[in-house]
């Protein structure tokens, strides 16, 4: 569905109550965390995704908010499907005007994909807008 070169991948969960300002954090951090080496200085954990120009490869993914209850998965804290595709679109479209449209990629809401990544490094965070030292 959609590929990306360098850049970033970002598993996007949408927990039920989560407002327009939780996307507006998630969005401000996924665009402007400094995970990329800065080449001219060598310093590294330094420059953006925006600053390199890189891309941004966005994936729903309601099982962020899962949990086993036994043996057995629980989503209710997920958002519930209709409002999640409202919310998920419109954090994509959020995240392409931070950045070039064209340079933001993403799935298919609700689909089951073949996610394959390449984790260069590897570097992997969780950012939580209810716990925005996560």
């Amino acid at each position: 569905v959609s590929s990306i070169g360098p850049g970033i991948l970002c598993l996007i969960g949408l927990k039920d109550g989560d407002v327009e300002a939780d996307a507006e954090f998630i969005c401000r951090k996924v665009l402007n965390v400094r995970l990329f080496e800065n080449a001219e200085s060598g310093k590294a954990w330094d420059k953006s995704v925006v600053d390199k120009g890189y891309e941004v490869l966005l994936v729903s993914q309601f099982t962020l908010y899962g949990y086993l209850k036994g043996n057995k998965p629980d989503f209710h804290l997920a958002m519930p499907p209709a409002k999640a595709r409202e919310e998920y679109d419109a954090f994509v479209a959020r995240v392409r005007k931070g950045h070039k449209p064209d340079m933001v990629k993403d799935g298919v809401f609700g689909a089951k994909m073949n996610v394959q990544l390449v984790n260069d490094g590897p570097v992997t965070f969780t950012i939580d807008s209810a716990d925005p030292r996560k």
